[in-house]
C-alpha cells in the first residue's frame, strides 16, 4: 500500500518532549497540578497532620472557637474540625481515585471492544450503555446506592455502574474514526491481528482523550461521593468524610455555618484543581485543540 500516513511520524522521545514543553506553558495545567499535588501530599501525610482524635466526642468542648488546640474550632459533638478535615482528605480523595480507576478499567476496554470487534458485540454493548445512560448519572447512582444500601463500598459500585458509559462511548467513537485510516489498513495488510492493532495503534489515540476525561471525572466523582454521603447513602457516622461532614453541619448552619463552610471549601478546591488539570491537559495533549 502506497502513501500510508501514520498518525504521528515524530519519534516517541521527540513527541514526549514536545508534550512536556506544552504542559509547562499551560498556566491552567500548572495551577491544577500544583493544587492537586498539595492535596495529594495532605492525603498521604494526613495521619501526621491530625492534631486530635477526629472521632473523639467531647460534649464539654462542643462548638468551640478556633484556638491553638483546635485550629478551626470544634463541631456540635466537640470533635476537632481541622483533624476531621485532614482525615477526610485521604478518605474522600482515596475513594474518588479508586472509583475513577475502576470506571476507566471498565469503560476503556468496553469501548475498544465495541469499536473494533464484531457488529453484534458493538450493538449489544451500546444498547447496554444506552439503557444504563437513560437516566441522569446522579439519579441512577442514587437508585443503585439505595438498592444496595448505605456504605462506601456500595457507593463505589454505584459510581462504577453509571460512569463507565462515558468512557465507553468516547473510546468507541475514537476507534470507529481511526479503524479505516491508512495506517490501520496497512497493519491489517501486513498480517497484524486485531488486538495487536489495538495495543500498538489504537491505545495511543485513546490515552489522551481518556486522560483528559479522567482528570475532570475525579472532581465529578468527589461531588457524587459527597452528595451520596450527604444524603446518608455513603459514609456513615462518625466517618470523617467531607460529604458526611456537610450533612452533620446542616442543622447548625445558622448558628455555626463553619461546620458546612470548611468541608464545602475543601470540595470546591479539589474540584477546581481537577477542572484546571483537565483543561490544561486538553490544551497540551489534544491535537484538535492545537490545530
Amino acid at each position: 500500500m502506497k502513501n500510508v500516513i501514520m498518525p504521528d511520524s515524530a519519534p516517541a522521545g521527540e513527541k514526549r518532549s514536545r508534550n512536556w514543553r506544552m504542559m509547562q506553558r499551560s498556566p491552567m495545567l500548572c495551577a491544577g497540578a500544583g493544587i492537586g499535588a498539595v492535596v495529594l501530599l495532605v492525603a498521604l501525610f494526613s495521619p501526621w497532620l491530625v492534631l486530635n482524635d477526629p472521632l473523639l466526642i467531647q460534649m464539654s468542648e462542643r462548638l468551640q472557637s478556633p484556638s491553638l488546640t483546635y485550629p478551626l474550632g470544634t463541631d456540635h459533638l466537640g470533635r476537632c474540625i481541622f483533624s476531621r478535615l485532614m482525615a477526610g482528605t485521604s478518605a474522600t480523595l482515596g475513594l474518588s481515585l479508586l472509583a475513577s480507576f475502576i470506571v476507566v478499567a471498565i469503560g476503556v476496554p468496553v469501548g475498544l471492544i465495541a469499536g473494533f470487534a464484531s457488529r453484534r458485540a458493538d450493538a449489544f454493548l451500546m444498547r447496554l450503555a444506552d439503557g444504563a445512560g437513560a437516566l441522569p448519572e446522579f439519579l441512577l447512582a442514587i437508585a443503585v446506592a439505595g438498592f444496595l444500601g448505605p456504605g462506601l463500598t456500595n457507593v463505589i459500585i454505584a459510581i462504577a455502574a453509571v460512569k463507565w458509559i462515558g468512557y465507553a462511548r468516547l473510546v468507541r467513537g475514537i476507534v470507529l474514526t481511526e479503524r479505516n485510516k491508512d495506517y490501520i489498513l496497512a497493519s491489517i495488510v501486513s498480517g497484524s491481528g486485531k488486538w495487536t492493532i489495538v495495543r500498538l495503534h489504537l491505545l495511543r489515540q485513546v490515552y489522551s482523550p481518556a486522560a483528559i476525561m479522567a482528570a475532570a471525572d475525579v472532581g465529578k466523582t468527589i461531588l457524587l461521593i459527597s452528595a451520596l454521603s450527604y444524603l446518608g447513602l455513603g459514609a456513615q457516622p462518625p466517618s470523617p468524610e467531607w460529604g458526611a461532614m456537610l450533612s452533620d453541619g446542616r442543622p447548625y448552619f445558622q448558628t455555626a455555618p463553619e461546620l458546612m463552610v470548611y468541608p464545602g471549601l475543601c470540595i470546591l478546591i479539589v474540584v477546581l484543581a481537577c477542572n484546571l488539570l483537565s483543561d490544561g491537559l486538553r490544551d497540551a495533549l489534544d491535537i484538535r485543540s492545537r490545530s
